[in-house]
């Protein structure tokens, strides 16, 4: 049986939008606890020639700014401020004699020193860093859409055209090489069908499955959870192959099986794209074995020795307590104790190897059978502090498995092509598998808001495309359009916590856009001049995507185009 490791890695664009809470501290916490941890660990195993297949994933928005020059400043002045709050820790506690923490404060100290140097060593490039990896064949790195935008809601297929061609493009750029396996932002599908998502929502009849867009835009597969599969259509794809009765779905012809197969979450299966007729592979989700990792009531991240997440010292942000056990309160936290944490991890990677052993004993009899367990990467570091060193713990269980093969995607469908087709119902790996994190009462406005932006924005493109005064502002009006695409300012708004950011970010960009697209309307002269020194403006604070219009150019060519 192989295992399959799916890590997701993705941040909204934050720089040059405010430092703390949710500004650059934000992108700079998460490279400083999960990114560099994730690669320290994976050059360790390399080292020990243990091989770490993992398949991550970054999403374009994320790669921009991991490579522009602004993270790396940054990042920089991140480290020294965490420093300097060690300093002044040392010297508080000192006074106050507090020798237990005391101790763990040279431990923060002396890790964020060394997670530096790391990142200086690596000429301050964390994407060629890990793009390093995958050349020497150690890991695998995935493609997304290019602001990780709620593909299945977005009103115009030529708006899941543009993010799915830039996320390519922009991974070529950034990685030197065409993407094969795509991560959908929330795992969020839709097959073909009507999309009728709200009242008074634009109708376009029958709009084409995410599935066919994927294979469009020359992705080979992606990842789906567990209730999509099961809740969906099995059928084979080929009557020459099965000798089956045909039906017509969609006015494809498909045969259907006289006795329809269960749909483990332990195979890859065939998605028919469609009435294209062509093929992804989808790898499902393994509920039983994710929920050991992810989950902090019932999987290890809750374990009495592992570093508190909400406990935290103020001012400087150091967290010095341990989790200490189930349900007990923040005023009885006991003081962090790293090596006892450390090996506790090293245990729990173990464990989680004899699971899988488990499993793969109850897929014998299936050559191709194989666990796919997908996780944001920031789970491992930020969230669950001792992940990386799990996961470390856990390649090296498996180093030489005789029933366990640890590989990447492509790797596991390149030796096992997915021999069972299905046609996958919708939904998303979000709260009750369905939309509702997106799509509810307390975000229904922001969709109302975006589909008539969309719709101005593709009328106006083809015009701006001819227009070489006009294509700047076409230009940062796609960064514009793209970047109030982003689901997190659903998802933080329907979380209720710090709601607020998310409205502003969101009306913000759908603002600039209108702007925009006002000068792109505006007869020459004057408003077009207005038009390009916003661009210019607004190009210097959100410097993503250097090049956005030939996507802009493929999307409006339509289906098939890439």
């Amino acid at each position: 049986m192989d295992f399959v490791l799916a890590l997701h890695s993705h941040l909204p664009w934050v720089l040059n939008h405010g430092r703390w809470p949710h500004g650059s501290d934000w992108l700079c916490e998460a490279a400083m606890d999960t990114y560099l941890p994730l690669l320290e660990e994976l050059e360790t195993l390399a080292d020990e020639d243990v091989a770490a297949p993992v398949t991550i994933g970054f999403t374009p928005v994320l790669a921009n700014q991991l490579a522009s020059p602004a993270f790396t400043a940054e990042l920089e002045e991140f480290c020294a401020h965490r420093l300097a709050s060690c300093d002044e820790a040392e010297r508080d506690l000192r006074a106050r004699g507090e020798n237990e923490l005391l101790r763990l404060v040279g431990f923060w100290r002396a890790r964020m020193e060394r997670l530096r140097a790391r990142y200086r060593a690596d000429g301050s490039d964390l994407v060629a860093a890990f793009r390093r990896l995958e050349d020497q064949g150690r890991l695998e790195i995935m493609g997304s859409a290019a602001t990780h935008g709620f593909l299945p809601l977005l009103g115009r297929d030529e708006s899941i055209r543009l993010q799915l061609a830039l996320g390519r493009f922009e991974h070529q750029r950034l990685f030197g090489r065409q993407p094969r396996g795509c991560w959908l932002p929330e795992c969020a599908y839709r097959p073909r069908g009507e999309w009728a998502p709200l009242p008074g929502a634009p109708v376009r009849g029958i709009r084409r499955g995410i599935d066919e867009h994927l294979a469009d835009a020359g992705f080979s597969y992606f990842f789906t959870d567990a209730h999509m599969a099961h809740a969906g259509q099995p059928f084979f794809a080929s009557p020459e192959l099965h000798g089956e009765p045909a039906v017509r779905h969609h006015g494809h012809a498909h045969p259907v099986p006289s006795d329809a197969p269960t749909r483990s979450p332990y195979r890859g299966y065939r998605i028919l794209a469609g009435r294209s007729g062509q093929h992804l592979a989808a790898l499902v989700r393994d509920p039983r074995s994710s929920a050991r990792v992810w989950s902090r009531g019932e999987g290890y991240p809750g374990d009495e020795w592992y570093l508190e997440f909400h406990k935290i010292r103020w001012p400087g942000g150091l967290k010095l307590w341990r989790v200490s056990g189930p349900g007990s309160d923040l005023g009885a936290k006991r003081p962090y104790e790293p090596v006892r944490a450390s090996a506790r991890a090293a245990e729990h990677g173990r464990h989680f190897a004899g699971v899988l052993r488990d499993t793969a004993g109850g897929e014998t009899e299936a050559r191709d059978a194989v666990v796919a367990a997908p996780f944001d990467t920031e789970l491992f570091g930020h969230w669950w502090f001792e992940g990386p060193e799990f996961l470390a713990a856990t390649y090296r269980a498996l180093q030489g498995d005789p029933t366990v093969r640890a590989v990447t995607a492509s790797c596991h469908l390149a030796a096992h092509p997915p021999r069972s087709a299905l046609r996958l119902a919708a939904g998303s790996w979000g709260a009750d598998g369905d939309w509702s994190m997106w799509l509810n009462p307390d975000t229904e406005w922001t969709w109302r808001r975006l589909w008539p932006l969309e719709s101005a924005f593709w009328n106006a493109a083809p015009r701006a495309l001819a227009d070489s005064a006009r294509r700047p502002i076409l230009a940062q009006a796609t960064r514009a359009l793209l970047l109030a695409q982003s689901s997190d300012w659903q998802f933080i708004i329907s979380t209720g916590v710090v709601a607020d950011y998310a409205e502003r970010r969101f009306n913000g960009h759908c603002e600039e856009l209108d702007q925009l697209l006002l000068a792109l309307q505006a007869p020459d002269g004057e408003g077009v001049e207005a038009g390009q020194r916003l661009a210019e403006t607004l190009a210097a604070r959100d410097s993503l995507f250097p090049d956005v219009l030939p996507a802009v150019e493929q999307a409006l060519r339509g289906s098939r185009a890439f």
